[in-house]
């Protein structure tokens, strides 16, 4: 297919992860992972305030849609230089304006606000365990992409110091 040519896999990389495809596999598993994990709350525990109910919801889906705007934002503002690999497209450059002057990987970012948002929803003990897998995940194969990103654009290590990775004002 000319779409997984054009984002850079190619059978030597499957072979031998040269731009980070064993990543993509890795996080598509913890994904659908997280996805299909059944929700476990504690037996017995059960908000009774109304109000406080209320606010948990209301902070879920603040997470969520800040989530799903992280998203589609980044989505847009990369064009023609999306891929899923952690490794840059051949041709690609490096964009550092709209959402991505705010966080330097907002899709990263959205998945993992989307998965706290869903996990405070659900009071999912099991959801809360996996959520910290894959904020190391993210960050692990942030770190990754960054050494290529800077091998590939000068202007990398200034953008990274001015913009946070992967919480705006965060971390």
């Amino acid at each position: 297919m000319k779409i997984l040519t054009d984002w850079g896999f190619t059978r030597k990389g499957w072979r031998n992860n040269s731009r980070g495809e064993y990543l993509v596999l890795l996080q598509g598993a913890l994904l659908a992972g997280f996805a299909i994990l059944p929700v476990y709350q504690l037996p017995g525990f059960k908000i009774q305030s109304t109000q406080l109910l209320a606010l948990t919801w209301i902070v879920a889906s603040i997470l969520g849609l800040t989530a799903l705007i992280f998203i589609i934002k980044a989505l847009i503002d990369l064009g023609k230089n999306l891929t899923p690999l952690p490794y840059p497209i051949e041709n690609g450059e490096l964009i550092q304006t709209g959402i991505y002057g705010i966080v330097r990987h907002p899709l990263y970012s959205g998945l993992i606000l989307a998965a706290l948002g869903w996990t405070l929803f659900q009071m999912s003990i099991s959801h809360l365990i996996a959520s910290p897998i894959l904020i190391i995940f993210f960050d692990i194969k942030a770190s990754r992409e960054e050494t290529w990103l800077t091998e590939k654009y000068p202007d990398y290590s200034q953008y990274s110091q001015r913009v946070k990775k992967l919480l705006p004002g965060i971390y």
